[in-house]
């Protein structure tokens, strides 16, 4: 019998069918509006981007073709022709019924791709921020016969096509008609469609025009002939003025021609927190692409805004903002170099500008001194320094002292600086941002220079001894007082010094503090943190509170009888001595000067009634 071996029939598969994405377009819009752009206004940089797109189209095959832009704003509407590379019937569906497909890629635009700005169906979507509906008119250069085509679309997501008759649009080019949307009508209003126009436009290569208003203002600023140096700075601080509301205090040229990149840098009149971001002012290619570039400099040269030119930077999705790349990398460095340059030279040829920029914003400059030896090397002499002798260079501080201290906090500095100045002892005032950094990194640049952290053993050192037989005398003084301050870790020191106004001077430094720190975490800690960081007490040194024998009040006090007021009247100069200093206090400390003052004023009061 033969055998057979059935197998189950297969119905054959069948294609899957195509689907096509279905677009909310008023949920896009309002993506758009509340995620994408910052603001409405946009909508007209877009529409000047087609335009100008359009015409560096039709000029690419066309070199004498009109380059114009006429813009019309009336009762709520708007109506913007341009005499570009226009649109046929197959464009049309092809890039405005597509949402993001790129003008460039049509054909026969591929060759001139790096000279568009943006990308015609997502420019004119954008529209729908501020219009209900639009309506293109348009006629193609490329194809002479096609007659022209009529393209309306609502913000409903509809949209219908038609041809024309060559009448309605004899001329190569496109017409876009645009109805305001409900509570938008103040953006498509004349007076700020000019406005508009002009920020966004007045760089633009083209004839653009707002009715018979001219937009472009060419060449720029920067690029204009002047009769002299004089003059082009007045000229440049103008226009700082009209774009950014200061005078500046001079004017950087920020040309890179590699980079294609032209413009100016203003110095603010003022000086800004190396925390703010300025916000720099970025043309592409004429066109504005955004006022708040904030990556466009080097972080220390916060003391300037930028009004530039560029044809090679990227933009964002949002044409709002610059791509972080590596271009953008070369040209943040590059521009460094220019500002860089400018410090250099007037260091070298014109140290009055160069002192009145310092006075505002050294702070910048010791931010990049930190990170380039050669511009330490040449700012060096010019540089501010809060030091005992007064403000100065670290130049002629270093000529003035064999060793150049210096102390890390403002604190550490109140504490000593009348001191270590009526001593003879040079202090530099290293709290300030940077200035720590500067001072350790002399040496590197003047050889020979010795650099030291000023400590509490170098300033005990410097201030005179008492003769043994006095200092002996007042033994039980001294004893009193130390037992009363040994609790706060603190050690009391007999000295003499000057001024004799000063009856005490507290000093510690950072290890001093980094114990005291350590005690107090130990008080409030439970039994096991305890231990743990009681095993870490060392020999760490401990805060002094040198007594002043020269100051009469001092004197008075160490031939008290009492030694409960002697330990009062202790207490009390300790904690005038941390005020002096402007030490912020411990629990402790604030504990002492409250019973130090109770203490005196029991003493006194008791005292008058034993008068009684």
């Amino acid at each position: 019998m033969d055998s057979q071996t059935s197998q189950p029939s297969q119905a054959p598969h069948s294609p899957p069918s195509p689907h096509t994405f279905q677009v909310d377009l008023r949920g896009l819009v309002d993506l758009l509006s509340h995620h994408l752009y910052s603001s409405p206004k946009v909508y007209l940089r877009e529409l000047l981007q087609n335009a100008v797109d359009a015409i560096t189209a039709r000029r690419a095959t066309e070199p004498d073709a009109p380059a114009r832009v006429r813009l019309y704003a009336e009762g709520g509407a708007l109506r913007v022709e341009d005499t570009g590379v226009g649109l046929t019937e197959a464009d049309v569906h092809d890039l405005l019924a597509t949402i993001g497909r790129s003008s460039k890629r049509a054909e026969g635009l591929q060759e001139v791709r790096s000279d568009f700005l943006g990308q015609f169906g997502i420019g004119l979507l954008a529209c729908f921020v501020v219009a209900e509906r639009i309506r293109v008119v348009s006629r193609s250069a490329r194809t002479p016969g096609a007659p022209p085509v009529e393209w309306t679309a609502s913000d409903d997501g509809s949209y219908t096509v038609r041809t024309l008759p060559d009448a309605e649009r004899p001329e190569p080019g496109t017409t876009v008609h645009l109805v305001a949307r409900a509570g938008c009508a103040e953006w498509l209003a004349p007076g700020r469609v000019a406005a508009l126009a002009r920020d966004f436009g007045s760089l633009l290569p083209y004839d653009v025009r707002v009715g018979d208003e001219t937009v472009t203002d060419l060449p720029a600023p920067w690029d204009r002939p002047y009769p002299g140096p004089a003059a082009r700075r007045v000229a440049l601080a103008r226009h700082c003025h009209d774009l950014f509301g200061f005078t500046p205090l001079d004017t950087i040229d920020l040309s890179v021609p590699l980079a294609g990149v032209r413009g100016v840098a203003y110095v603010l009149p003022s000086a800004v927190s190396p925390a703010r971001r300025a916000g720099h002012r970025v043309h592409l290619k004429g066109m504005l692409l955004t006022e708040r570039a904030e990556q466009l400099l080097p972080d220390w040269a916060f003391f300037v805004r930028c009004v530039l030119d560029t044809d090679s930077l990227r933009p964002t999705a949002s044409r709002e903002a610059l791509y972080e790349d590596e271009t953008l990398a070369g040209v943040r460095e590059a521009l460094g170099e220019r500002i860089r340059a400018w410090l250099t030279g007037l260091a070298a040829g014109d140290p009055e500008r160069l002192a009145a920029f310092l006075a505002v914003h050294h702070l910048g400059v010791k931010s990049l001194a930190r990170h380039d030896r050669e511009m330490l090397r040449t700012m060096l002499p010019w540089l501010p320094f809060e030091t005992t002798d007064g403000r100065l260079s670290l130049e002629e501080f270093a000529q003035r002292h064999p060793v150049v201290h210096f102390t890390r906090t403002v604190e550490e500095y109140r504490q000593v600086a009348p001191i270590a100045s009526a001593q003879g002892i040079g202090v530099v005032n290293g709290g300030y941002t940077y200035d720590s950094e500067l001072v350790e990194a002399l040496p590197s640049v003047r050889p020979g220079t010795v650099v030291a952290e000023l400590d509490a053993e170098t300033v005990t050192a410097h201030l005179d001894a008492v003769e043994p037989a006095e200092e002996l005398a007042l033994s039980g003084f001294l004893a009193a007082a130390r037992a009363r301050l040994d609790p706060l870790g603190c050690d009391v020191v007999l000295r003499a010094f000057h001024p004799l106004s000063v009856p005490a001077l507290h000093l510690d430094d950072r290890d001093v503090r980094h114990e005291q720190a350590r005690a107090d975490a130990e008080e409030r800690a439970d039994d096991l943190w305890a231990g743990i960081l009681g095993s870490l007490r060392g020999g760490a040194p401990r805060a002094r509170l040198v007594l002043n024998h020269l100051n009469p009040l001092v004197r008075r006090i160490s031939a008290l009888p009492d030694p409960e007021l002697i330990g009062t009247a202790a207490e009390s100069l300790y904690g005038q001595a941390l005020l002096m200093a402007q030490r912020p206090l411990r629990p402790a400390d604030s504990a002492l000067l409250n019973r130090a003052f109770i203490g005196l004023l029991e003493w006194a009061t008791h005292g008058e009634d034993g008068r009684a």
